[in-house]
């Protein structure tokens, strides 16, 4: 009985631990328009051509957008600008 416990503390604490590196996870990316190749969107068109991440159909499409390192996506050819509609 004890064993379990202390599993399923262990489980607890390491969940707890993972959510708080998300925000710090997410601080170090950007948007980037301009830069997914198709299908490798990560989110829906800006202009509603799609609606989920990976239907982007071709590369480079200013209205798609996917996630880069921060500081990266100017250096890549990108925006961080969202086009407008």
């Amino acid at each position: 009985m004890n064993t379990s416990r202390t599993l399923i503390v262990s489980a607890l604490g390491a969940f707890v631990a993972l959510g708080s590196l998300a925000p710090a996870m997410a601080a170090e990316k950007e948007k980037c328009f301009g830069v997914a190749k198709a299908g490798k969107n990560d989110c829906a068109s800006v202009v509603g051509t799609h609606a989920c991440a990976g239907q982007s159909k071709v590369d480079n499409d200013p209205t798609d957008w996917k996630f880069v390192a921060k500081g990266s996506c100017t250096q890549m050819g990108g925006t961080l600008q969202a086009p407008k509609k």
